[in-house]
């Protein structure tokens, strides 16, 4: 039987690349790259070869084995494994790439700046404060070819072959014997006299000198370079004068150095360390503390080098979210870092993440992540989107925050094309025709119009035929004036996807409705409109073979390309309206009057008109239309309904209170949709009705506005002519006069509007009944009066 030996190298955990060693190594070893052979991540294998008569320098080459064995610091280069053969050493590290090698590759990709630089040295300092300070060691070495940085970054120590201890334990110094690193000696070590009195970290402070005159000025020649600075900074210069002093007494211990560079105005004093400090102690901190930083890290991100936002900062976020209990702060660094990471990256590390948020119930994180989503929504595929996102995003539909709503609303452009055909063309519209029909937020009726009309492209054509018509002519009908202009644009961007029959049948008297609207930008965008349309079927009417190619789209499937040309035209958009409609609202409680009449909306003639019904006090609800006075300056420069594409979605968080605290205020009834259910009932009987036209096609009747509502003509929206102009149809509508309202609501404190329409109601009723008791009463004394006292043994009568 034979047997044979196992060759070490090739049951080696890890494998060399075959590539040449990099260089920058003036020692005995060579520098490899390699991976782990299970998982090829990436290492970095110093090799030693063994070879006869080098009996010292294979003394030195296990020396600095044992010590990358036993040392551990995380400035000082990671050991992972190692072999030691007859005829080799290998030691594996992380992976890194030689200072000098890395200093030219960023020089030729535009230079690096000081912050990398100061951190660099921090941590250089840092190593040779832990190896003399705390282990009594002396390195020995020094200088560019014994500093490495990793992936992101991080300047490590290594070339630990020449270290001796400052204790005198085992010898002196080993001999170099290399003049590439005797350079680096201090000038006392010449002096065999042993009479220049010096400290343990002397000479490897001289060294650190060296190593920062070679960062900023390039390789040494020799050491007389050391008196000119050259291109060292100015804060740099005092403290590194001190290293290369002749006297090695003054030369300062390495932790004191740090200080000295950590001063205010020092060259250690920047954003960039102290950030990478913080994360250096992360786990220690106390929550408040990680949210502040985290909060401000955004700020800073701009400024700091593009690997360490990807393998030092991303990590500390993920960490963050995972286990810290971060919350919604640390969404918007982790998107800014995520911009650094490739379409791979992006799905591995930040989707899974997101995904996760989403289930999340923090309202904060909700909001932040619909604001953003258009930072992230291209890595979603569709599968993710349709059962991991959207189950959890409709529900903000429901929120009784409106910001969350709006936020809702506006995410639906973006998961519209990756939504499948139940999410989409049912799900998604009993929820729009649920916030059309029956949202007290004038604005977010507005946009729910807007969104219809945005993804109209991409509902199936049924879908179509059934919901945008009666969709547009609702919002034709809405109170809040942008509502309207936003379903007379939504026929225009749709324009191509309706019938011959359809627009002349059932939009065109629509649009015909709005030509005395008492708007003028309504009334000037249903002339735009109404031309569109005729000037359509009368192309038409004139050659009737171009008839199936204009209702090429009507039939078809859904497709994202459909409606641009219209809504090129039409200028609508969503960035317009939100911001037009978000200036309406403002969250100062107000109190009403003690009485007041509901102004009433213009009614057809030879219907009577119903009286004005005069209301209770109560404090003013979140839910009613209300249109609030601003300067005419701003209204002329910001609410043209002509420059809606120049806009931008305008956000109503900050006009509703973010914290949540509109979360009662938006239960509050509206005396435009009046309704006894909840939000949730009101779902539920749409999911009974089951029908889009009853949804759609059943508005209620036209009801008054709430009270202190200013007709929307007064706002000038129509264009830059002036608004003093006398407007014909101004007076189409009569208007009770109403007393007038405060500028504002007060500043996002919505604590005043949390009563309720069922208190005010129980509240009218226990009065009745309590006056009625009191009528009872007094009709019983009354009677008692009048007929006096009963006698003794007579019978009553009555």
């Amino acid at each position: 039987m034979w047997f044979f030996a196992r060759d070490p190298v090739r049951d080696f955990p890890f494998e060399l690349i075959p590539e040449p060693p990099e260089g920058g190594l003036p020692g005995p070893w060579a520098l490899h790259r390699g991976r782990k052979k299970a998982t090829g991540s990436p290492v970095s294998i110093f090799v030693y070869d063994v070879k006869p008569g080098a009996e010292e320098q294979t003394q030195v080459a296990k020396a600095a084995f044992k010590r990358f064995k036993t040392l551990r610091h995380p400035n000082i280069l990671a050991y992972i494994d190692g072999l030691e053969t007859e005829k080799c050493l290998h030691v594996v590290t992380e992976a890194v790439t030689p200072l000098g090698i890395y200093l030219k590759a960023r020089v030729e990709a535009g230079g690096l700046k000081e912050l990398e630089i100061s951190w660099g040295l921090h941590q250089i300092v840092k190593a040779l404060s832990f190896l003399v300070n705390d282990c009594s060691l002396i390195h020995n070495n020094v200088c560019m070819a014994a500093v490495f940085v990793d992936r992101a970054g991080e300047w490590k120590l290594g070339g630990l072959d020449y270290m001796y201890s400052a204790q005198g334990n085992g010898g002196g110094p080993p001999r170099k014997g290399i003049p590439e690193l005797e350079q680096y000696d201090p000038p006392e070590l010449a002096d065999s006299s042993g009479r220049v009195v010096r400290e343990k970290w002397s000479a490897d402070m001289w060294r650190l000198g060296c190593l920062i005159w070679e960062v900023f000025n390039g390789p040494l020649p020799r050491a007389a370079a050391l008196r000119n600075p050259g291109k060292i900074p100015k804060t740099l210069v005092p403290h590194y004068c001190e290293l290369v002093g002749a006297n090695p007494k003054v030369r300062p211990n390495p932790a004191r150095f740090l200080q000295n560079c950590r001063a205010p105005g020092g060259f250690m004093s920047n954003r960039f360390v102290e950030t990478n400090l913080f994360l250096e102690e992360i786990q220690i901190k106390e929550p408040a503390e990680k949210q502040k930083f985290f909060q401000e890290l955004s700020k800073s991100l701009d400024a700091f080098p593009e690997d360490f936002c990807r393998h030092k900062v991303l990590p500390q976020l993920l960490t963050a979210f995972e286990f810290g209990n971060a919350g919604a702060v640390v969404l918007t660094p982790l998107f800014k870092v995520g911009k650094f990471l490739s379409a791979e990256e992006y799905q591995q590390k930040i989707i899974p993440v997101v995904v996760k948020m989403f289930s999340s119930t923090d309202r904060a994180m909700r909001i932040r992540l619909l604001q953003q989503m258009e930072q992230f929504i291209q890595y979603l595929d569709e599968p993710t989107v349709n059962t991991q996102i959207f189950p959890h995003v409709v529900h903000g539909f429901l929120d009784t925050n409106p910001a969350i709503r709006e936020q809702t609303v506006k995410s639906m452009l973006l998961l519209a094309p990756k939504l499948n055909e139940a999410n989409l063309n049912v799900e998604l519209m009993k929820h729009f025709a649920r916030l059309q029909a029956k949202d007290e937020q004038g604005p977010i009726r507005c946009n729910t119009t807007v969104c219809l009309g945005k993804i109209g492209s991409y509902l199936s054509a049924s879908t179509r035929h059934r919901v945008l018509t009666s969709a547009f002519s609702r919002a034709t009908r809405d109170p809040f004036a942008p509502s309207r202009v936003a379903g007379v644009l939504g026929f225009a961007a749709t324009h191509n996807l309706y019938s011959m029959n359809d627009c002349a049948q059932k939009i065109l008297p629509v649009l015909c409705g709005l030509t005395v609207d008492p708007e003028k930008s309504v009334r000037d965008q249903a002339f735009k409109a109404i031309r569109s349309f005729l000037s359509k079927l009368e192309s038409v009417s004139e050659d009737p073979t171009q008839l199936e190619e204009v209702e090429k789209d009507v039939h078809a499937a859904s497709s994202p390309g459909m409606g641009g040309a219209a809504a090129s035209w039409a200028g609508w958009a969503v960035t317009g309206v939100s911001s037009l409609t978000s200036k309406l609202i403002r969250s100062h409680p107000t109190t009403a009057p003690t009485e007041t009449n509901i102004p009433q909306r213009p009614t057809p003639e030879g219907v009577p008109a119903p009286a004005p019904t005069p209301v209770p006090a109560t404090p003013t609800t979140s839910g009613h239309w209300e249109t609030q006075e601003e300067d005419k300056d701003t209204a002329e420069d910001s609410s043209t309904a002509d420059r809606w594409d120049d806009e931008d979605w305008g956000s109503l968080e900050d006009d509703w209170s973010t914290g949540g605290q509109v979360s009662r205020a938006s239960q509050v009834s509206n005396s435009d949709h009046k309704s006894s259910k909840s939000p949730e009932s009101d779902w539920s009987s749409w999911e009974a009705e089951g029908s889009w036209e009853q949804g759609w096609q059943e508005p209620s009747s036209q009801e008054p506005p709430p009270d202190g509502t200013r007709l929307a003509s007064e706002y000038n929206w129509g264009g830059p002519e002036s608004s003093d102009k006398g407007d014909p149809f101004a007076t189409l509508s009569a208007r009770p006069s109403t007393q007038p309202r405060p500028d504002s609501w007060g500043e996002d404190n919505w604590e005043g509007l949390e009563t309720d329409s069922r208190q005010v109601k129980a509240e009218l009723a226990r009065k009745k009944r309590e006056e009625r008791r009191r009528e009872m009463e007094a009709k019983r004394a009354e009677r008692k009066v009048a007929k006096g006292p009963m006698k003794l043994g007579a019978r009553k009568l009555d």
